[in-house]
């Protein structure tokens, strides 16, 4: 069973993608804030991060650069889960490391085909 590990501060957020993953048979890690997100990314090797780009404590592309300097995060798939929808975010966020980009709010329809791929799993 694969794990993914979920930073994201928002609890209603975190509820509904928690709850899609265990449903469709992930096990899922939680953190609420970036710190957290880095220790867990580092010492419990998640196969996935979704990474929520505004967090209270560091702005998520500073927790996806402390994932990636590290030899156990490097190759890590990271996937940003951000509200940040203007012209040119997805690319800037691609750009910073990130392996994927899914848009909030989310749609719990499609996230699952999403989450599949960054994964490297077939649908």
């Amino acid at each position: 069973m694969k794990t993914i590990l979920i930073i994201e501060d928002n609890e209603d957020n975190m509820k509904l993608m928690a709850f899609i993953l265990e449903k469709n048979g992930y096990r899922v890690s939680r953190a609420v804030s970036g710190r957290e997100g880095i220790e867990k990314a580092l010492n419990t090797t998640p196969d996935l991060v979704l990474l929520d780009i505004q967090l209270p404590d560091m702005n998520g592309i500073d927790v996806l650069k402390a994932i990636r300097a590290s030899a156990e995060g490097g190759g890590l798939p990271i996937v940003a889960v951000t509200s940040f929808a203007m012209s040119g975010d997805r690319q800037r966020l691609l750009d910073a490391g990130c392996t994927g980009y899914i848009e909030k709010p989310i749609n719990p329809e499609t996230i699952m085909a999403e989450i599949r791929h960054y994964a490297g799993e077939s649908s």
